[in-house]
């Protein structure tokens, strides 16, 4: 076989069955065994049944030869004599597809009269038979040929004696398998057409039951490109349901994903723009000789930090979306992850001599690490930053038996009430010379994935300002809480 027949061959095999032929095999199959093995059972009994009906003529045969019947002597010393003419047993032949044979004997097995080749009976009298008479019937063969024999024990009386006769009436089969054959047919017939109907039905049923999902498969291949709304069909069965919700479901995600990638991309569009162009004229300028190539370079390195810190946050916006869409988290430890962004962020600190204390306890979350560390590095980078030099800066990680409490306490200016209500927006920065306006965006970001929340709160002492509160509040792993 070709390579691209065995393909082809391989691929009809896997691919998969529709639900109409799944039905008609998972019917039809089991409904077609039933006939097959009623169908043996079947024959099986109209035999019987046929056996039945033509053993009693087997017996009048029987009795009919045995008033046939003479006998000379008593006992032992009895001799039989039997005057039948086979004529006699005409009458019980139903018809020429069948022949009658019989023989007559002394008990001893002595043949009297008949076929003498007939076969010796050599059963017994059941304790119970079918008639009133000592009779055994069974299957033999006489001249190649399946019979059904009657063997009769019947005494025989007159005036000058008394004994047993032997008698045995054999018929071939041809009669009783066509009566049983018809029997077979005539039942045969009417269960193949209950099984059409079976099928009919399943057809019938099958197309009505789909119907509406090539409606609703109609409807989905005639929305427009990038038509994500929500399926509606009110209409559908039951059964179906689940399998919407979970295409809703599916759809609202990628729409998600959709608009997300779309704000991305018009977000980077125009915040790459601004320091592209600064760059471009402050490249120019340092052509011209406008300033001093070591101011020219300082004005361009400032430029290319503050692009970099750009570029950086957003992509790290972007990964916070791509790490919600994946599989469940891990359980990470929120304590190890502030001692080892604090331990990371410690020249900076010491560079500003910042008198920093830190307390943590165990706090175990349902996160990612790269989430965890992203967050706490976010929120303990801006708390530096605004921290005047010598001050306080605490950091405590604390449990309670829901959730787990990072609070990060600066000594900076705090915030101003307007600034407040639109800090945690994309690209709303307090200083634009410091920052880009995602570190906040980003952390609110990893707290709504973490199903936490996230909150700054000036912090009062005596009546003053004395700094802000950082405080992300995130529900404690199941197995912890």
């Amino acid at each position: 076989m070709k390579p691209g027949a065995l393909a082809a061959s391989l691929t009809a095999r896997l691919r998969p069955q529709s639900l109409r032929r799944q039905l008609l095999l998972g019917i039809l199959l089991p409904v077609g065994l039933v006939v097959a093995f009623n169908t043996w059972s079947l024959y099986r009994q109209a035999l019987a049944a046929a056996n039945t009906a033509y053993d009693r003529t087997l017996l009048a045969s029987a009795k009919t030869i045995s008033e046939q019947l003479d006998v000379q002597g008593y006992d032992e010393q009895a001799r039989l004599r039997a005057l039948v003419p086979y004529s006699a047993l005409e009458a019980f032949e139903a018809d020429n597809q069948s022949r009658i044979f019989y023989k007559v004997s002394s008990p001893s097995g002595e043949p009297v009269s008949g076929f003498a080749d007939l076969p010796a009976w050599r059963g017994r009298i059941p304790q119970r038979p079918a008639y009133a008479a000592l009779v055994d019937f069974y299957d033999d063969r006489y001249r190649d040929q399946p019979v059904r024999v009657a063997a009769l024990l019947q005494p025989v009386a007159s005036a000058n004696g008394r004994g047993m006769a032997l008698i045995q009436v054999a018929e071939t089969l041809e009669l009783r398998h066509t009566l049983a054959r018809q029997l077979l047919l005539d039942t045969l017939w009417r269960q193949l057409l209950l099984v059409a109907v079976i099928a009919a039905v399943v057809v019938l049923v099958v197309q009505r039951a789909t119907r509406p999902v090539r409606v609703l498969s109609a409807q989905l291949r005639a929305r427009a490109e990038g038509d994500l709304t929500p399926i509606a069909a009110p209409d559908a069965p039951r059964e179906l349901h689940p399998l919407i919700d979970a295409t809703n479901q599916v759809m609202g995600r990628l729409a998600h994903l959709l608009e997300h990638q779309k704000r991305f991309v018009r977000d980077a569009s125009h915040q790459l723009r601004t320091p592209l162009a600064v760059l471009k004229i402050q490249v120019q300028s340092a052509l011209r000789g406008d300033v001093a190539p070591t101011q020219a370079l300082q004005e361009i390195n400032g430029t290319v930090d503050r692009a970099t810190l750009l570029a950086n946050q957003m992509l790290a916006l972007a990964k916070v979306e791509q790490l919600r869409q994946q599989s469940a988290p891990t359980v990470a430890d929120l304590a190890a992850a502030v001692r080892e962004v604090a331990l990371d962020l410690a020249p900076l600190m010491a560079e500003r001599d910042i008198d920093f204390d830190i307390e943590t306890a165990p706090a175990p979350v349902l996160a990612h690490d790269w989430m965890l560390r992203e967050l706490v590095r976010n929120l303990l980078h801006n708390a530096i930053r605004h921290t005047p030099e010598g001050a306080p800066l605490s950091v405590r990680v604390s449990s309670d038996a829901q959730h787990a409490t990072l609070t990060i306490s600066d000594s900076g200016p705090g915030l101003d009430a307007d600034l407040a209500g639109r800090l945690f927006q994309p690209f709303s920065a307090g200083d634009v010379r410091h920052g880009s306006g995602l570190g906040l965006a980003i952390c609110r970001e990893i707290a709504d994935a973490l199903q936490g929340r996230i909150a700054l709160d000036n912090r009062m002492s005596q009546g003053r300002l004395a700094g802000l509160d950082a405080t992300v509040r995130l529900p404690l792993a199941p197995q912890a809480a």
